[in-house]
């Protein structure tokens, strides 16, 4: 797959490229070439995030996170059962247990949500940062919600996290989370509380809490680009309907101009006999 020239693979994360420093170095830099364009993708375009993860995971399987981000470009277009086998072995590559949230939400698109509430319970979720016990967290939810168990998946976000009047990255994503849980048990007024907490911690747009506080309080939004065709086009018919009764004008004008000539004409005639 083609990768522009501006992209020379120097702009990798320092600790993916210590790991690649294992390959020969016209190698590792085709692999960190293609990695690049794996993380500049994966959010505009999946698919093409895809198709260079699969490029670096055929030149260099045997790095971790070639098959770490392999496993990111699979979940990202919802391959789930290959992001978990890609995840899995990244995890026993490099020992650690960063990627135990997102392996059990493929475990939910899987369909298994069960699996995913089993691996909330594990040891190695006492081993994660504050940022991946959030993440189980909501994973765990959301496989609760999955299972129809509602109020089971609000219990499971209220945390001390939650609580918390501090922001961190994944803060707007808790409380939009439990947001949306308490909206879907018809707890409309705390609903509206949360996402209104959510958009304020939200500096980054990574939810559409204003989006849904909005449709709670009714206001709907007009597009006034098309407004603006539907008046011109109105135009467009206004006019298309002045030239159609000029036309008829200028057929009745020469209708009677036909009218005048056959009278000359008769006249002429009668002249000559």
């Amino acid at each position: 797959m083609p990768i522009p020239d501006e992209v020379t693979g120097e702009e990798i994360d320092p600790d993916v490229r210590q790991e690649l420093m294992s390959l020969p170095k016209g190698l590792a830099e085709d692999v960190a070439r293609n990695l690049v364009m794996v993380a500049q993708l994966i959010d505009e375009d999946p698919e093409q995030a895809y198709g260079y993860s699969r490029v670096a995971l055929r030149l260099a399987s045997r790095v971790a996170a070639v098959r770490e981000a392999a496993g990111f470009a699979a979940y990202a277009t919802q391959k789930y059962s290959e992001a978990l086998a890609e995840f899995r072995a990244a995890r026993r590559m490099s020992g650690g247990v960063e990627l135990w949230p997102v392996m059990a939400d493929c475990e939910r698109g899987l369909g298994r949500p069960e699996r995913a509430l089993a691996m909330a319970g594990e040891a190695e979720v006492q081993k994660l940062d504050k940022a991946g016990q959030v993440e189980m967290r909501l994973v765990a939810a959301g496989a609760r919600r999955d299972m129809g168990q509602l109020d089971a998946a609000i219990v499971t976000l209220q945390s001390p996290e939650l609580a918390s009047s501090a922001v961190h990255p994944w803060t707007a994503r808790l409380r939009y989370a439990y947001a949306d849980a308490l909206l879907a048990a018809d707890r409309e007024s705390e609903a509206r509380d949360w996402f209104a907490k959510a958009l304020e911690a939200d500096k980054d747009g990574a939810t559409d809490a204003s989006d849904r506080l909005a449709e709670m309080d009714g206001v709907e939004f007009v597009d006034a680009f098309d407004d603006s065709e539907e008046e011109s086009d109105d135009v467009s018919d206004d006019l298309s309907s002045d030239v159609s009764d000029d036309v008829v004008e200028v057929d009745e004008d020469d209708d009677e101009d036909d009218d005048l000539d056959e009278d000359d004409s008769d006249d002429s005639v009668g002249d000559k006999s």
